[in-house]
């Protein structure tokens, strides 16, 4: 090996024991160990230390110091790669490859601190910078897999479930003809594609050692191609439209399939394609609403979670995914046991930021089994851990003390609520949570000053608990346990007045109440938002005609609502999660599953009037209305899924 080999080995070997101290939660051992020497590969672990802080505990003046980091790392891999063209190569690929894979590295985080900021001009500046990125890591992508990745494993240990998986689960033996086309894609800002690259026979597993730079360049390759498809994938339409029309098109199954590859692998790459995976698999299974293998994606999202946490069974990021898997399984209690000893006080913690995500989870986890006064409790914690939106916090926590009737401590909260707002702005604006609270406030404000001709202790006139309705938009009621959901529906139909739509789980008494003076709801949007919930829960119970009843009664008012103006969209999008939910039980778990042509038939008919509902629900989510990227992105998800069993139901006899 070449003097200058040996340089790369050693400080890729040193960095590397760097990122074991930060994924085993020691961020401070792992800063010391960068500190030791000024490499590109040192450099990028110090940026990725600040864009994990930043990122996890949404510290934006985090931020300068993260693209600081990424700047350093990306000129030194500038260096590095120019004097590497006069030596002679050190591994199994074209001299260079390992900077300009560091490079891309660089640029793709760098993109992705922009995106942080969840602003569309911070969306289009990520896209800016990915635009370099994808450039770079489709130039590597066909220098490194030029034959494609489907005979290449992945974590997952089980065979591949009888629809094309989302990750491929087992080495196939055929060559993945997606992949190869997928592989030439244009870079999305230039007509034309890149340059073409010369084919090199990609090394055998067998002769590729953890911890070398071959590694680093087979597992980086593929983390990065596989990150920059999934992350633009994920993008709000409007942005996706943007690039799409300039010529790229993201293939978000390809993209799985590449993090899976590079998550086999032992390297650095290896944990964050794992953390990737993590994630996208958690949010799916959290926000699409309905999924058209659940198994397999609970699966593959095991096997990702059992690999990583087997090396780093004390970091927090794989604490959290085997607790978020707990929840998705409805094993709600055995994930707030997980949760609870993760944040035990006698455990080392020196990576506040990836503890708070463990606090967070809790949080919202506690919520949905209604332990609202813990819930409250945790989420105020929430504000001693990091400096996003207190605002929302303090919201969520009065919503709590909403339902418990504790109104003056709601009161309290909400007060301080202004002033928080007021602190904690992101390039001079509200966060779009915190969009939504203002106006929550002034309809508080406005219906208590209706009742009482002041608005003093507005707290009082508040029925829907503000907490189940923010919780509307993190899907917290799809996954909970039956009886929970009752509960639910037996608070909601305590208001007057009372719904007229008839439910199995609403009794309705042989000598009715006198009318009150007042209606617990005298506005469109009350009755709505409660309609909203009626039909999500009532599906959670498995009440589907009557949740049906529900849903289209809340779009239905969508033109005299005043304030909370995202009802609507969110209304058909949860009615499409309902058709397919509903065909589900009917075709496939009853007791006498369907015929296969019978249910062929069923399940195109679905798909086709599911992807119509989702088309009018992504037509109400304006910029004008609250919280719309997160529908947005939503809908982008559970068209994934519609169209993962239009594949499945192809294959019907």
């Amino acid at each position: 090996m070449s003097s200058e080999g040996d340089w790369t080995q050693q400080n890729l070997s040193s960095a590397s024991e760097g990122f074991d101290h930060l994924f085993s939660n020691d961020l401070v051992k792992a800063r010391e160990t960068f500190s030791n020497s000024d490499s590109p590969f040192h450099a990028l672990g110090l940026g990725v230390c600040a864009f994990l802080e930043a990122a996890l505990g949404m510290e934006t003046g985090l931020m300068a110091e993260a693209s600081r980091c990424l700047a350093l790392s990306e000129a030194g891999a500038k260096k590095q790669l120019k004097s590497s063209k006069s030596v002679k190569p050190n591994t199994q690929f074209p001299p260079g490859t390992e900077w300009e894979l560091l490079l891309a590295d660089a640029v793709i985080l760098l993109g992705l601190t922009h995106a942080l900021s969840e602003s569309y001009m911070g969306y289009m500046q990520c896209l800016y910078a990915m635009n370099s990125a994808h450039t770079k890591f489709s130039k590597l992508f066909k220098t490194v897999y030029p034959h494609g990745l489907s005979e290449l494993p992945t974590p997952a240990t089980s065979v591949a479930p009888s629809r094309a998986p989302s990750v491929i689960s087992d080495t196939s033996s055929s060559t993945s003809t997606t992949t190869t086309k997928q592989s030439t894609g244009r870079s999305f800002f230039r007509w034309g594609s890149s340059a073409p690259v010369a084919p090199t026979a990609v090394p055998s597993l067998s002769m590729v050692s953890d911890g070398s730079v071959d590694e680093l360049i087979m597992s980086g390759t593929a983390f990065g191609y596989g990150l920059f498809n999934l992350v633009f994938s994920l993008l709000p339409a409007k942005i996706r439209g943007v690039v799409g029309f300039l010529g790229f098109n993201h293939d978000r199954k390809l993209a799985l399939q590449a993090l899976a590859v590079s998550a086999a692998r032992n390297d650095v790459h290896a944990v964050f394609a794992g953390l990737s995976l993590m994630t996208y698999h958690g949010v799916v299974l959290l926000l699409s609403g309905y999924q058209a293998d659940e198994q397999h994606i609970l699966k593959q999202y095991r096997a990702v979670v059992d690999k990583v946490s087997s090396r780093y069974p004390d970091g927090s990021l794989w604490i959290l995914n085997h607790a978020k898997i707990l929840r998705m399984s409805y094993d709600t209690e055995g994930a707030i046991n997980v949760l609870q000893d993760g944040l035990r006080p006698d455990r080392p913690k020196s990576f506040a930021q990836a503890d708070g995500l463990l606090v967070f989870e809790l949080a919202w986890t506690l919520l949905s089994q209604r332990r609202y006064q813990e819930a409250a409790d945790t989420f105020i914690k929430m504000t001693e851990i990091n400096s996003w939106s207190h605002a929302t916090y303090y919201f969520i926590a009065a919503g709590c003390h909403i339902s418990l009737k504790n109104y003056e401590e709601a009161q309290k909260l909400l007060d301080a609520i202004p002033d928080l707002i007021d602190k904690r702005k992101i390039g001079g604006k509200d966060l779009p949570t915190e969009v939504f609270i203002k106006k929550k406030l002034a309809f508080y404000q406005e219906k208590q000053k209706r009742w009482t001709g002041s608005d003093a202790n507005f707290a009082q006139c508040i029925r829907v608990s503000p907490a189940e309705e923010l919780a509307i938009f993190w899907n917290t009621h799809a996954r909970i346990k039956k009886d929970v959901a009752e509960a639910h529906i037996a608070d909601l139909c305590s208001f007057s007045p009372t719904p007229t739509i008839a439910s199995p789980y609403i009794t309705v008494e042989d000598t009715p109440h006198p009318a009150p003076a007042r209606a617990d709801l005298d506005t469109t949007d009350e009755i709505a938002v409660r309609a909203l919930l009626l039909g999500i829960t009532h599906r959670t119970a498995g009440a589907f005609e009557t949740a049906r009843a529900f849903l289209v009664d809340a779009h239905r008012r969508q033109p005299t609502i005043k304030t909370s103006t995202w009802v609507g969209g969110v209304a058909l999008f949860e009615l499409a999660v309902l058709e397919l939910k509903e065909t589900e039980e009917r075709t496939e778990r009853g007791t006498e599953p369907m015929p296969p042509k019978e249910a062929k038939e069923e399940w195109m008919k679905v798909l086709k009037s599911a992807e119509e509902t989702l088309d009018k629900a992504l037509a109400l989510a304006t910029q004008q209305v609250d919280l719309s990227s997160r529908l947005d992105s939503r809908i982008a998800m559970l068209r994934d899924e519609v169209l993962s069993k239009k594949e499945l139901v192809a294959g019907y006899a």
